[in-house]
């Protein structure tokens, strides 16, 4: 049985200033990273494509940033992504929206070594309609052992609408991050990310004007103060692959737990038996996606949701806090 296909509505994007120079196939596989860029350029040849609502068919035509781009996708069912009975929490729904509260260790999309077993697949399991969806009607993403809140549109409609908010940043993200030693005062960090040179599972703030980074705006604030760690309160204003994760390493205050960002074994001096059985079981970032909010795309209504810290977490910082007062 073959693919079926169908013609979407038309998805609106502002093409970002930091993809200035790059070809138009590149620029869409940004938007849709995880299409094949062999079906991005058929779009492209088949006239799907226009900027400034001029149609393109060049592939390899370049962009000067600032552009509408418009793009009606020609999406088949995606065949190797399979529904599975994945377990996730719905945190709120509606017919054009669903907030999910995504659990630790929880993969968004198919890759290698989790094709299966994300949240992706569940999505599918539980809205077989979603298959005929952009990335399965996800619009935004979290790293697999960050945690909280993110939002899945359920139609093309409402796709388009809130893809259209992110795009113009207007979406309000909030996370609360546990770091590394004691900051005295909030900041914002402005640094572009881009792929690490020589580690390529990292990202890293590229600051030489290379067109491969990214503009990054960062904001926190202090939540509350300990004796070896932070915790923060932080607010996203671009949405760049681990942008907290690098901006706060970048000030050396990288996140406790952070596989990738963080110094090993970075503990405090007298740690008693109970206190390091509790930071060594912790073994992902302490970054939890705590608020979210945007424009209901049919209602019109600004709405907002709030996830409380997981468990693990929690059970963290009460233990910091006993180490602290003894």
């Amino acid at each position: 049985m073959k693919d079926e296909q169908e013609e979407q509505p038309g998805l609106d994007f502002v093409v970002e200033q930091a993809l200035a120079g790059e070809r138009l196939d590149h620029v869409l596989l940004h938007y849709f990273p995880e299409l094949s860029r062999s079906r991005l350029q058929s779009w492209i040849k088949n006239q799907q494509v226009k900027l400034n609502e001029q149609v393109i068919v060049k592939p390899k035509q370049k962009v000067l940033g600032g552009e509408q781009l418009e793009v009606v996708p020609t999406l088949q069912d995606q065949g190797e992504w399979k529904a599975v009975d994945i377990d996730f929490e719905v945190h709120y729904e509606d017919d054009d929206l669903l907030i999910v509260n995504k659990r630790a260790g929880l993969v968004i999309h198919p890759a290698p070594g989790h094709y299966q077993d994300t949240l992706v697949n569940g999505l599918l399991f539980r809205y077989p309609q979603l298959r005929k969806l952009p990335r399965a009607g996800i619009v935004h993403r979290l790293d697999k052992d960050t945690t909280g809140l993110l939002v899945v549109a359920k139609t093309a409609e409402a796709h388009n609408h809130l893809v259209d908010q992110l795009q113009r940043r207007e979406f309000d993200r909030e996370y609360m991050a546990l770091v590394h030693h004691t900051l005295v005062a909030g900041d914002t960090i402005d640094l572009p990310i881009g792929r690490h040179p020589q580690i390529r599972k990292k990202m890293t703030v590229i600051a030489d004007g290379r067109s491969s980074a990214k503009q990054a705006i960062t904001h926190y604030r202090i939540e509350q103060k300990f004796n070896h760690f932070t915790l923060l309160r932080v607010k996203l204003e671009t949405g760049r692959t681990h942008q907290i994760r690098v901006h706060l390493s970048h000030i050396n205050h990288s996140i406790v737990g952070d596989p990738l960002y963080s110094i090993r074994n970075l503990k405090p001096r007298g740690m008693d038996e109970s206190f390091s059985a509790v930071f060594e079981l912790f073994r992902r970032q302490a970054l939890h996606a705590v608020s979210l909010g945007l424009v209901h795309p049919s209602s019109g209504k600004k709405m907002s949701w709030q996830a409380p810290l997981p468990d693990d977490f929690t059970q963290l910082i009460d233990a910091i806090k006993q180490h602290d007062a003894k």
